[in-house]
């Protein structure tokens, strides 16, 4: 193994082992004290690493330099990483697997022998032949999301502050929790992140670099009946259940959901539904690749909402919309500095940039439309957020060399 693979292996099932899942529920922040623990464990092996202006932040962002050695004014170049695991599957107890020199078979996970990570089913698996892959044991998720882009910009750092030789512009390296939930990145700014650019290091397979994201709206429906007892309720009671689900049977089922729509089409998702007779609310993301298609979502469910109440007076209907994040698209075609490193630094490496698109977010898309431009990069990681992820410690490497090509250019 090369001394990236050592690490690297070593590092990724070391910070799996960590429950560091966050919590949407949570006011806090972080959102889980246990995310701490990963922050913490991170902080100290910066320090003994030799890292300088080391900082833990009280929201529990830990931030950290990596002081250049270039000659040459250069870039100071960000990258960022997500300690916290997502809340979509069980995340306590992970025992990371590590099956060498994979052969190509199925893989049968042993504490749940049903949950099977077949080449047939993910054909990137199948490419893998050779490679050291590691896995959970079926009862947990992973956590190469993102665990994977904090072993592969940690292995980087410590590589690079091993070896004051190679010739590098000022690295500045964000670790942040809660990205899983969309609030973690609230609590980095510009200023404290002093780059010029950055990437996340939270993508998929060799070479993916996600330039384009959704751009996302919250929406929420609050719905008040007229509550009254169920025996003298004859035309009296307005039951505010029944009008969600009129409210919910009138979205588009077959045109605007995530199970109908794919690639760059958009949609509207229910996710929560609670309440009582008396009052209930529903919970909606809005998504789209441009700002004209979430509009048009947001206007249709305001529609649905005031025809729903139009019929119904005696109700009180409000439908709230919230936005939450735009598609950095819009702001590296402007600013395209960090596109054209990346380019650049995989080329340089001998791989060659497939340009993806995300349906979704990445903490890249706040910070780009704040003015910090932040692209998303590949680590190696497949079927997040559940019993099937895995990933390939030897994309992992390309990763790492990716990083140090793109902080070495000039």
């Amino acid at each position: 193994m090369t001394t990236f693979e050592t690490s690297l292996e070593e590092r990724l099932v070391r910070y799996c082992r960590v429950d560091s899942q966050s919590d949407e529920k949570s006011a806090s922040s972080p959102s889980t004290a246990i995310q701490l623990n990963m922050q913490n464990m991170l902080k100290a092996e910066l320090e003994k690493m030799g890292a300088s202006e080391i900082n833990l932040t009280a929201k529990g962002v830990l931030y950290a330099t990596i002081p250049s050695t270039a000659k040459n004014a250069m870039p100071t170049i960000g990258l960022l990483a997500h300690v916290d695991t997502a809340p979509a599957f069980h995340a306590a107890g992970v025992k990371p697997i590590v099956h060498r020199n994979y052969d190509g078979s199925d893989i049968v996970l042993p504490d749940d022998t049903s949950k099977v990570i077949s080449p047939k089913q993910f054909p990137y698996l199948a490419k893998k032949v050779g490679h050291t892959v590691i896995t959970a044991s079926g009862t947990t998720l992973l956590g190469a999301d993102d665990k994977a882009g904090v072993a592969v910009i940690m292995t980087m750092a410590e590589h690079l502050l091993a070896h004051p030789e190679i010739a590098h512009g000022k690295v500045r390296i964000c670790f942040t929790p809660d990205e899983e939930i969309g609030t973690g990145i609230r609590n980095v700014t510009k200023e404290d992140l002093s780059a010029d650019f950055a990437y996340t290091l939270d993508g998929g397979g060799v070479g993916e670099f996600d330039i384009e994201t959704f751009s996302a709206d919250k929406a929420t429906i609050s719905i008040e009946g007229v509550s009254i007892h169920t025996g003298t309720a004859y035309k009296e009671m307005v039951n505010a259940l029944n009008l969600a689900a009129k409210i919910i049977d009138a979205l588009p089922a077959h045109t605007r959901t995530p199970e109908t729509t794919k690639d760059r089409e958009g949609f509207i998702h229910v996710s929560t539904v609670q309440g009582t007779a008396a009052k209930a609310v529903i919970g909606l993301i809005l998504r789209d690749f441009e700002v004209d298609g979430l509009a048009a979502h947001g206007e249709l469910l305001q529609s649905i909402c005031a025809a729903i109440g139009k019929g119904e007076p005696r109700a009180k209907i409000e439908c709230k919309i919230e936005k939450q994040y735009r598609n950095m698209r819009y702001w590296l075609e402007k600013d395209p500095r960090a596109v054209d490193f990346a380019v650049k630094a995989m080329k340089s490496v001998g791989i060659e940039p497939i340009f993806e698109k995300v349906r979704g977010g990445t903490d890249g898309s706040q910070l780009t439309e704040r003015g910090v431009p932040c692209p998303n990069m590949f680590t190696g990681m497949q079927n997040l957020h559940g019993p099937l992820e895995w990933i390939s410690v030897q994309d992992m490497v390309r990763s790492v060399e990716t990083c140090v090509a793109l902080v070495g250019s000039e």
